[in-house]
């Protein structure tokens, strides 16, 4: 029996998906060696805290907190039907990446109900955008501080863009994406934070990406985001989810949260484009975002 214990124990310590438990009143007591790799929280930061006390707070993907009352671990320890939602979990370094959980109720010998189980599985580009920084470095295209593509990149993607658009006919857009009252958290908290907020930002981004769409970091606290084959309101839609992720996330700098937003200004491409018209718009349209009151997204 004790091998038994023992074996089950090795296996579920070294799943590739996150597993963790939580008793009736959502307190965690267990966290297993991917739940650390996917969330950058360890076993010994999360252990013997509620689910929601600055560790997941699954947010889903209109950037509702699914910790007030929509929580699905909550409803199945209180349903005891199990389900299944794809959720974006607060990472440690701040930004949101989006994971498929599973959850069920966890149950003694008697079949009485003693917490939950949530298994969670990360559902980002992670591997896809792996291989992508490791192009860019060899080709040192790559933004040192954000590992986003720099500008020299995103203009040579732009118009790769273009000239497929000319070929095939496969339109794109661009997101021109800038951080409100950036130089607030330089001022306020140093550059250290500063680069920070630049980073989670930037990880927001790449957890979230479509493997066939492009960000890069086109100078200082702006973004450009290269999205392919997509239409006005699929774009739309897309950089509103990259806002509402970033709001909805933060940093955590001793006991205070750091909470950014984004502006955005989003076009797509038209028949008498250039490179230059195409980034003008996006930047006009990016300060109307900010003219308007900042955290918000204007297309055109």
């Amino acid at each position: 029996m004790h091998l038994v214990k023992d074996s089950f124990e090795r296996i579920i310590e070294n799943l590739h998906d996150g597993l963790y438990f939580v008793d009736r009143d959502r307190v965690i007591t267990y966290w297993n060696k991917a739940a650390e790799k996917i969330s950058g929280f360890t076993a010994n930061e999360v252990v013997g805290t509620s689910c929601s006390d600055n560790i997941l707070t699954h947010v889903d993907s209109e950037g509702n907190s699914l910790c007030t009352g929509m929580c699905p671990l909550a409803v199945t320890i209180a349903d005891e039907k199990p389900r299944e939602a794809e959720v974006y979990m607060h990472h440690k370094d701040g930004h949101r990446i989006p994971v498929s959980i599973r959850v069920s109720t966890l149950t003694d010998t008697d079949g009485k109900i003693l917490g939950g189980i949530e298994l969670f599985t990360d559902i980002s580009n992670q591997a896809t955008n792996e291989l992508r920084v490791k192009e860019l470095e060899k080709l040192a295209l790559l933004d040192n501080l954000t590992q986003l593509a720099n500008r020299n990149y995103i203009e040579k993607e732009i118009q790769s863009r273009f000239e497929e658009k000319k070929r095939l006919n496969v339109p794109f857009g661009i997101l021109f994406i800038d951080i409100d009252h950036f130089k607030n958290f330089n001022d306020i908290y140093g550059h250290n934070v500063g680069d920070d907020v630049l980073k989670f930002v930037s990880n927001t981004f790449v957890a979230n990406a479509r493997p066939f769409d492009l960000y890069g970091r086109w100078g200082g606290e702006e973004f450009i985001g290269i999205i392919r084959d997509i239409n006005d309101k699929e774009l739309e839609l897309l950089g509103d989810r990259l806002r509402l992720l970033i709001e909805n996330s933060y940093l955590i700098l001793e006991n205070e949260k750091l909470y950014v937003t984004i502006s955005i200004g989003a076009t797509l491409i038209n028949k008498n484009d250039t490179i230059d018209s195409l980034i003008k718009r996006a930047d006009t349209l990016l300060y109307k975002s900010k003219a308007a009151g900042r955290n918000r997204l204007t297309i055109g």
